[in-house]
């Protein structure tokens, strides 16, 4: 069916030399940051800056195919990280302090900073929706839209109660647990779950559960935030709760989609986000 499209632009008139020139193919590199060698992907040659942020255990390869694959390289240059101690930021090794969140928000600015984006967007999933919150509550000018889902802002006993339900990888579907086992090897994947669940889980023990509530209002950039009704492993409260205290968000809920909605619908959810950041 794909061959049936026709192509999205005819090749320009003038001759421009190899592919590479039009953007479409994606580079990797690490730079150092903070005293950390972090890895990242970068495609397309557009004008708006994109830094896509990875959930729990994930990196560019791993979470963002089809964004990496298919977002408009005209419009935007999208970059994909690896978090420190995730993906190919390892060493070090991933370690989950109290401020982890904060560490990694950090982490992700400096990093668009040090590849010379002035002012950029970000797309975070999951636990890289969390970093996403505090960036642009913390770092209102250099945050042109953020766009996250599958994320929360404060964790409840209902929240610790589903992430020991992840705590054992050996029972995770083969599909999603394979190509982590392929990456860190089985393990440091399963030791960094069983880390991660204790990590997160001590957030219920705050006032609240409180992740990064306080900060929700500080966010001036335009925020879209999407969640899947099906979604096993955030309740849907959390994306309402996100909405409500960011002013001017707008929310919108996929009814068949899970917490890997930006994979399963890929398409769907590209032309979504692609509408928003234009």
């Amino acid at each position: 069916l794909l061959q049936l499209q026709p192509p999205a632009r005819a090749a320009p008139l003038t001759p421009r030399g190899p592919a590479a020139c039009y953007g479409t193919s994606v580079t990797s590199a690490k730079i150092q940051v903070n005293g950390v060698h972090l890895h990242y992907q970068q495609t397309g040659e557009g004008s708006h800056a994109v830094l896509l942020l990875p959930g729990m255990l994930g990196s560019g390869q791993t979470d963002f195919g089809p964004q990496l694959k298919s977002m408009n390289k005209q419009l935007f240059t999208v970059v994909a990280w690896d978090p420190r101690g995730y993906g190919k930021s390892i060493p070090p090794s991933r370690d989950f302090p109290p401020d982890f969140f904060e560490r990694d928000a950090k982490d992700a600015v400096d990093l668009m900073q040090a590849l010379k984006f002035k002012k950029f967007s970000l797309l975070g999933w999951s636990d890289g929706g969390i970093t996403a919150l505090i960036a642009a509550a913390k770092y209102p000018n250099l945050i042109h839209k953020l766009v996250v889902w599958g994320a929360n802002a404060s964790v409840t006993q209902e929240d610790v109660r589903i992430y020991n339900g992840i705590r054992d990888v050996s029972k995770w579907s083969e599909k999603v647990k394979k190509p982590l086992e392929e990456l860190y090897g089985h393990k440091y994947f399963s030791e960094t779950c069983e880390a991660w669940v204790d990590g997160i889980s001590r957030f219920a023990e705050n006032s609240d559960g409180n992740i990064c509530q306080q900060l929700l209002p500080d966010i001036k950039c335009p925020t879209f935030i999407i969640h899947g009704e099906k979604d096993p492993l955030v309740p849907q409260a959390h994306a309402e709760y996100i909405h409500k205290n960011i002013k001017g968000s707008r929310l919108l809920l996929m009814p068949e989609g899970k917490h890997n909605l930006h994979l399963r619908f890929a398409e769907d959810f590209n032309r979504e986000v692609e509408n928003f950041l234009r």
